[in-house]
């Protein structure tokens, strides 16, 4: 058995195994089912869940404004990783604006977006491309302190400028620093979408069909298993990224394999 389908059997039963020790700690003591329903009834709802037309267009909609946010991110903070990582004094100029802004919720940014731009659907983009900015940003920077000195100088001497040092040298050797960011930035931008649903009025997603779900009557069932698939549909898009990194920059984690053996 190889280590990654031994990773992902371990994976599997541990996703059994919890739920599985919940149900039977819940039925043999009794505690806890006046609060939580059993994880049963909960995988009830989620398979339940797997048909209904309403969850998957408000799917759609989620899946739409996270893939359109991460467009905008990514073009935004990748060219501006590029110039900082590149100009040394300027990322020591721009670092404080950086660090400041970095922690900044960027749910709690939304009344101010919502005021400024005043459609629901641009600002849930605004506020997750806010969110997601900032991982790409800063593993942008960092790959270009991975760099080859030697290779950007081997460019320079030749006359290359610096546009054509960034675009033959410093991308494609920052390439899966960004992709590492892009991965991460996904994950963070899909919690964000649906937490600017549920707080934002009048949007379309799965935060808004949350929200339905809490005003219904079937209990803590249905919440629990839009939780589910949130859970799964981040994990799909995560696992996703994943692959395609490795895929593309099956040459970076070789050489990260060689290093780590070596060491």
């Amino acid at each position: 058995m190889t280590g990654g389908m031994r990773r992902a059997c371990l994976g599997a039963a541990g996703i059994v195994a919890v739920p599985g020790a919940a149900q039977l700690a819940m039925q043999a003591g009794g505690t806890g089912q006046k609060v939580f329903p059993l994880p049963s009834t909960v995988l009830a709802s989620t398979w339940g869940m797997a048909s209904d037309g309403t969850f998957w267009s408000s799917a759609a909609a989620t899946a739409g404004a996270w893939a359109e946010a991460m467009a905008v991110s990514a073009a935004i903070a990748v060219p501006l990783g590029l110039v900082l990582g590149s100009v040394p004094w300027l990322e020591y100029a721009v670092r404080p604006v950086i660090e400041f802004a970095r922690p900044v919720p960027s749910i709690a940014t939304l009344p101010l977006v919502l005021l400024i731009v005043q459609d629901n659907t641009k600002t849930e983009v605004a506020v997750i491309a806010l969110a997601a900015i900032w991982p790409i940003l800063i593993n942008t920077v960092y790959g270009l302190r991975e760099v080859d000195p030697v290779a950007r100088q081997t460019l320079q001497s030749f006359g290359f400028g610096p546009l054509s040092v960034a675009w033959r040298v410093s991308l494609p050797s920052a390439a899966p620093f960004i992709a590492t960011g892009v991965r991460i930035a996904a994950s963070i931008a899909f919690v964000v979408a649906i937490a600017a649903e549920l707080l934002g009025s009048g949007m379309n997603g799965i935060g808004s069909y949350l929200t339905l779900a809490e005003s219904g009557t079937g209990g803590l069932s249905p919440i629990l298993a839009v939780a589910v698939w949130s859970g799964l549909l981040g994990l799909a898009i995560n696992g996703a990224l994943e692959a395609a990194e490795r895929r593309a920059f099956r040459w970076h984690h070789q050489l990260s394999a060689a290093l780590a053996g070596a060491a």
